[in-house]
Parts: structure tokens; sequence; C-alpha cells
């Protein structure tokens, strides 16, 4: 009994030493170290960051991966683009596209959409093909891609936009805002209100009330996005360091281009960019 409690001992013990490796530069490389200094995984890696208690994004020349704490691969360094979200989901980016992985690389979205962000309650907002849809961390689907546009104003309140419509979605009890997996049992559930938010003008001219001012916040809005996209194609879509990068001014002549590309992307989206009531209207109009 006594030697069965040892051995048990010492597997707990190798799986702690295992599950807890530390990072190590050699050269400018980096690899990982167990807590008495032997080498896990030789320093071989641009860079390496912790993913959860299992796994770690690493960088290989200039393509992205996964990993697990022993060195196995779990993810091959196919991508040129990685992002570390809450600590233990990895966003990676291949060409245009971007995929959600866990630390122990399980696919938790595949690489099919243009963008993939955190939102309040425990949600990520997905577009693909310029329509959105909101997934839990799991990634099981809640909304279907099939909304024109959807962010959340405040961490109660959802707004969706669904052919020129916009809805609200508020958390009556004032906390944050999670959805039900059936989105269908919505407007059953007293913690929550539905209300639509646009309504025609009194004039009878069939247009959405849209102020100058809302016009001109919308048009200057595209800027920021622009500008990180444009970053992103230039220095991180390579998977370069970004310091090193800036300091070789490579990137500098083509910057102006790229960024009026990227402006003109956001500011012609289809769905959600600063024209987009006024296709929105004019299809209306067509069609009255």
């Amino acid at each position: 009994m006594k030697k069965l409690a040892l051995v048990l001992l010492l597997i707990f013990a190798q799986t702690i030493v295992l599950a807890s490796p530390v990072v190590f530069n050699d050269d400018g490389k980096f690899g990982l170290k167990d807590d008495v200094g032997n080498i896990i995984v030789e320093a071989q890696y641009k860079k390496l960051i912790k993913l959860g208690e299992g796994g770690w994004i690493f960088q290989k020349g200039s393509k992205f991966g996964l990993m697990a704490n022993n060195g196995k691969i779990l993810v091959e360094p196919k991508y040129n683009y990685a992002e570390r979200i809450l600590g233990k989901y990895a966003k990676l980016k291949k060409g245009d596209k971007i995929g959600l992985f866990d630390e122990m690389g399980f696919e938790i979205l595949p690489v099919e959409y243009s963008s993939i962000d955190l939102l309040f309650g425990g949600m990520f907002l997905t577009c693909k093909n310029y329509k959105y849809g909101v997934v839990d961390l799991n990634g099981q689907p809640i909304l279907d891609n099939m909304f024109d546009d959807i962010y959340m104003p405040d961490p109660n309140k959802m707004v969706i936009v669904y052919n020129g419509q916009q809805f609200e979605i508020e958390n009556t009890k004032g906390e944050e805002l999670t959805l039900p997996s059936d989105i269908n049992t919505l407007s059953d559930n007293s913690n929550f209100a539905i209300k639509e938010l646009i309504s025609k003008p009194g004039v009878a001219t069939g247009y959405y009330s849209v102020t100058a001012t809302n016009y001109f916040l919308k048009l200057f809005s595209s800027i920021s996005p622009a500008y990180e996209d444009t970053i992103d194609e230039l220095m991180f879509s390579q998977g370069a360091d970004a310091a090193g990068v800036i300091m070789k001014f490579s990137w500098l002549p083509k910057f102006p281009f790229v960024y009026a590309k990227k402006y003109f992307q956001n500011l012609t989206a289809p769905n959600n960019g600063p024209l987009s009531n006024v296709k929105t209207n004019l299809k209306k109009e067509l069609m009255e």
C-alpha cells in the first residue's frame, strides 16, 4: 500500500513540474525549462506566450502555432497572426480569415471568420461574409451570422441591426447581459426587455431620421478601424516583432496607400459602414 502511494506521489510531482514550465532565453530565442532547470523545449522560437495552464502560443520564423507544456505541437505554425484572449484563448489568422482555439489546441471556431471579438457576458461576436453573429465561450452558436450589425453599448444592453431595423435587448435587472443558448426563450423571460430603436420621422419622406452630427460621427468612426487594419497588414500580419519593423521604417512608404484602401473598405462596408443607412433607405424607397 505504501509502495503504491509512493508511486502515485511521484507521478503527481512529475505532473506538477511539467505543468509549470518557465521560459528561458538563449541568444534571442526562447524555450521552456522545468522548475529544476531541465530543458523541456529547446530555445528555437521568436516568441512564447503562455496560454491558460496547459499551452503556449509560439512563433517560429514568421508563423504562429500552439504547443503544450511538454513541447508537443498542438497547432502547426501556419498562421500569420496570433492574439491571446482572456488568457486562455488564441485567435489565429491565416490570410484574411480568423479562427479561435483553446489552450489545448481545440478548434472552437474554424478559420473562416473576418473578425472574432469578445463581448460582455461571456460571448464572442463573429463576422462572416459581412454578417454578424454571437457564440458562447465554447463556440456554440447563439445568434447565427445573419445580422447587419451587433454591438453592446453597455454591459447589460445589446443592439442588433437587421434589414435596417435596430432592436435593443436589455437585462432589466441591470446585470451583465448573457444571452440564453435558446434565443427563442427571450420574449418569455421577464429578465429581458426587447424594444425597437428606430422609428420613421413624422414627415412623409419615408426616410429614417439620421442627424447630420450622427452621420459625421459615423464617417469619422471609420478612421480608427482603418488605422488598426493598416497596422495589422503592414506589421503584425507578417508575424514580425512590431518594434523591429517600426525601427526599419520599411513599412512607411506603403502606409498611405494601404490606409486609403482600408478606409474605403470600412466606409463602404455593405451592412454596418458609415454609408449603410443611406443604402438601406434608398432600398426602401425603391421598394415602395
